[in-house]
């Protein structure tokens, strides 16, 4: 006969959890309830190293702008400009759209000048930026390992090509969590040029990390986040009900399943909620004063751009934001780039040199890293008019949060088209930026199908020491 006071091992395990989990959802529900409370990362207060950086602004010019036209002089290419390109340096490399075909040399199709006290070579078409380039470390011995454009994104910002991994957004959100609860802890903005490739959403994923990691894309023409406004006829107080009741009955889910799925669902909808109140005010420029507008070159405070997305990051991060990624779609230069490269660095130069002036009067540059840069180069040899994709060097500059300014890193060969000294991977940026943010990248996993993954590779990565402060 069975007692009824008996129970098997499977109803215990049950039972157990599901009483677990509803002591789990009720934390959460009082930690929801909370004004204004943060939500933490898994290194809140427990970080490895001291951090120099509290947050991330990444301005991704994306297409791959030319190293040859911005941060890498090259005088001895342009001896050899219109000439057949060196096969000692090409045979058996791999190129792009260049595969099989004569290679010709094609020099810099701008001029070059030293500025500031480093004495930096920087581009005619950058004087804004070569206003601050004292305030940049330059890194001219890139390297990465995809020569196609949607590969090439997902590599630099995830460390890998496998759909389904997390960006470095949301391992960065993941490790430090937010400052804020009335906006999400990542923010994509997109603006678009000349040579705009498009940008795919799995860029700001949060792979199989919990869903409210997720990079949050916010719009350039219209309502900055879609179907954020209440319908018509229904109140704020008909809406905090509402939102009330979903939280309720999702949390009956929760204390029945073991899904962490739950949580990212209850929490998004209270992110959501307060956004109706945080995003119109984030997001109307009207109380910037004219000097501020001007500062970045904003004419028209309304009107979709980089300029206007560089100055939306700074909003960002001051009401705490931890990691905003702005995409640049107009370096894609495969013609025409005596045209079109100005015209990319018309839309960014002034804006970028802005927002770190912007970040610097207000005490935030040095505790906010700037990382600008594509996910690869172009070509010494010209394609056509332009230039085609490049992994083997290419340029990266990073300022801000612990950043030694006015230094060049690394060297690129002669011509342009190999690493000479110090080769940088992006995985040394990944464990750079994290060693930055307090966080040993080799310490920083996730479990997921058995497997401990992180951000900067199977391989040991290198922090950059060679440009910290």
């Amino acid at each position: 006969m069975n007692d009824p006071l008996s129970i098997n091992r499977r109803s215990f395990l049950d039972n157990s959890f599901a009483g677990l989990g509803g002591i789990a959802f009720a934390s959460l529900m009082q930690k929801s309830m909370a004004d204004e409370a943060p939500w933490p990362g898994v290194f809140d207060n427990a970080l490895h190293f001291a951090p120099k950086a509290k947050r991330v602004i990444h301005l991704c010019m994306a297409g791959g702008p030319s190293q040859f036209e911005s941060f890498d002089y090259k005088p001895e290419l342009q001896k050899i400009h219109g000439q057949p390109f060196p096969e000692s340096f090409t045979k058996g490399q791999q190129l792009a759209q260049l595969q099989g075909s004569k290679l010709i040399a094609r020099g810099p199709s701008t001029k070059f000048a030293q500025y500031g006290q480093s004495g930096i070579y920087v581009s005619e078409i950058f004087p804004h930026m070569a206003k601050q380039i004292d305030h940049f470390a330059v890194i001219n011995s890139m390297t990465t390992e995809q020569i196609n454009h949607d590969p090439a994104h997902a590599f630099f910002n995830s460390g890998s090509i496998v759909k389904g991994r997390p960006s470095m957004g949301s391992w960065v959100l993941y490790g430090l969590g937010a400052e804020t609860s009335n906006l999400p802890g990542y923010i994509v903005l997109m603006s678009v040029g000349g040579g705009a490739q498009p940008v795919s959403a799995r860029q700001w994923s949060s792979g199989f990390l919990p869903g409210k990691f997720q990079g949050v894309q916010f719009q350039s023409n219209g309502a900055a986040v879609h179907y954020l406004g209440n319908p018509e006829g229904i109140c704020q107080s008909t809406q905090r009900q509402v939102v009330d009741e979903v939280k309720r009955m999702n949390g009956l889910l929760a204390e029945s399943r073991r899904d962490p799925e739950i949580a990212a669902r209850i929490s998004q909808y209270e992110m959501a909620f307060r956004m109706q109140s945080s995003v119109p005010g984030l997001t109307e420029l009207g109380d910037e004063p004219k000097n501020v507008l001007d500062l970045y070159g904003i004419t028209e405070p309304n009107k979709p751009g980089y300029a206007r997305n560089c100055l939306l990051a700074r909003r960002m991060v001051e009401r705490g934001v931890r990691f905003v990624q702005l995409y640049h779609r107009a370096w894609d230069h495969h013609d025409n780039i005596e045209k079109s490269m100005p015209n990319a660095a018309r839309e960014t130069d002034q804006a970028t040199a802005g927002l770190l002036l912007d970040l610097q009067q207000r005490g935030l540059l040095d505790e906010t890293l700037i990382i600008w840069g594509g996910e690869f180069g172009r070509t010494p040899m010209g394609q056509g008019s332009g230039r085609d994709h490049h992994i083997n060097a290419f340029t990266l500059l990073m300022a801000g949060g612990g950043i030694k300014g006015g230094v060049v890193h690394g060297k690129s060969d002669e011509l342009g088209y190999g690493v000479a000294e110090n080769k940088v991977s992006v995985h040394d940026i990944h464990a750079t930026m994290l060693r930055l943010l307090g966080i040993n990248d080799s310490a920083f996993t996730y479990k997921y199908q058995g497997l401990d993954f992180k951000l900067s590779g199977v391989e040991p990565a290198r922090v950059l020491k060679e440009i910290l402060a």
